[in-house]
């Protein structure tokens, strides 16, 4: 338990000399010093640099071993897999994205390329993440990836997830995956692991009950309760895409049609419709800026229109401008709502480029909104980890697996 104690706060403040380290676990001087050689031996902990400022001699820092593991995340999306690896501080240092070929078609649809394996696309995603990094895929300690829609428990088979090339549809991709893969790896539904991002490094941090509303290609939820994932029996807990609301007609069989409801109310198509009914054209979205470190950042082409839209809006957040905003608050504060009072979260938590596009003028709007339409008041934020959310989380989450087995030292 002091082993984990002091790996933790290690990594949560960096390098630590053994005084600061006792101080801050309450172990003596000599107790100290002897963990701190145990995990040196065992490879998680190494010492360099000293302390200045102070008279006399320095003393020596000790920092989390950051080769001690190496592990991977992807996301993948409708039109690429994004990979990345990270050291076991969490600092990434090697990236890939692998785009789909024009050809490889949606589940339903003949692209000439559809069948290609998932598999095999996954495995070049991570292998050119792990190669950027100087290593090789065997080399990682795990990984994670990130999905729309989840693996079926009982079946194996990917659910919810239509938009995705007919190779993710593979009942046996798990297997194929399995076997292509040399290194453990873990697959969580891509909003799931927004909310981890959150949860771990942003808006969500310190709560126990809260809800991500998630807002790009598609609308969905994370839901975290008593401090844990709720996936529900099939993983489709947070569909919230198909959620049938006030406004928009009643669609059957909603997973064959992949439209109405909450998403065809309040999703990023949505927002041009709203705009050209207030005769708002399109403006143009503008610099990307700065590129981000991690790759594939921004939204995608059936998301930019939103994007450029509410960021117009919200810079400029009067007569049509904030009429606009308004409707879109309405909109999404109507299917908010349902959850609201399904869950009954501490947080919402608003996710996504199309939230973020936003700012602080919608979120304060559809706060406003759900106060009159929600039974509780949940407290709505804005995400703050906006550099790829979903890869970030697969990092995350890959690196909990990865600690909770290494700093465990007791297997020693």
């Amino acid at each position: 338990m002091n082993d984990r104690t002091a790996l933790d706060l290690l990594l949560a403040h960096g390098p630590l000399s053994r005084t600061r380290l006792g101080e801050l676990t309450g172990l003596s001087k000599p107790t100290a010093s002897q963990l701190l050689a145990r995990l040196e031996a065992a490879g998680l902990v190494v010492a360099g640099g000293t302390t200045a400022g102070r008279p006399g001699p320095g003393a020596r820092l000790y920092s989390v071993n950051p080769r001690a593991a190496r592990v991977a995340g992807a996301d993948v999306t409708p039109d690429r897999i994004v990979a990345a690896v990270c050291d076991l501080t969490g600092q990434v240092i090697g990236s890939h994205e692998l785009a789909y070929p024009a050809d490889a078609g949606a589940d339903g649809d003949p692209g000439a390329d559809g069948d290609a394996r998932a598999a095999d696309r996954l495995t070049l995603a991570l292998d050119g993440a792990a190669r950027a990094a100087g290593l090789r895929l065997s080399d990682l300690h795990g990984a994670v990836v990130a999905t729309p829609g989840s693996f079926d428990p009982r079946t194996g088979v990917l659910r919810y997830a239509g938009h995705l090339p007919r190779g993710w549809h593979s009942p046996a991709l798990l297997d194929e995956l399995a076997a292509a893969l040399p290194l453990p790896v873990a697959y969580e539904n891509d909003v799931n692991l927004a909310a981890i991002a959150e949860q771990r490094l942003g808006a969500a941090r310190g709560h126990e009950d809260f809800v991500l509303l998630w807002n790009e290609e598609g609308l969905g939820a994370a839901l975290v309760l008593g401090g844990r994932l709720h996936r529900g029996w099939t993983g489709g807990a947070g569909e919230v895409g198909f959620l049938p609301v006030p406004g928009r007609p009643l669609v059957r069989q909603v997973t064959r049609v992949n439209s109405g409801g909450y998403q065809a109310l309040a999703g990023a198509r949505a927002v041009p419709e709203l705009a050209a009914e207030l005769g708002i054209a399109v403006p143009s979205a503008g610099p990307a800026g700065p590129g981000p470190s991690l790759p594939g950042q921004g939204p995608g082409a059936a998301v930019a229109p939103a994007v450029a839209l509410l960021r117009h809006a919200a810079a400029h957040p009067g007569g049509v401008q904030l009429r606009l905003l308004r409707r879109y608050a309405t909109a999404l504060a109507t299917g908010l709502a349902s959850l609201v009072a399904v869950v009954d979260p501490e947080v919402v938590v608003l996710s996504g480029a199309v939230n973020d596009a936003g700012g602080d003028v919608l979120r304060e709007l559809v706060a406003g909104e759900l106060d009159d339409l929600a039974p509780s008041r949940p407290r709505l934020v804005s995400g703050t980890v906006r550099e790829r959310p979903v890869l970030r989380g697969a990092l995350e989450s890959a690196l909990a697996a990865a600690r909770d087995e290494l700093f465990d030292t007791s297997r020693r």
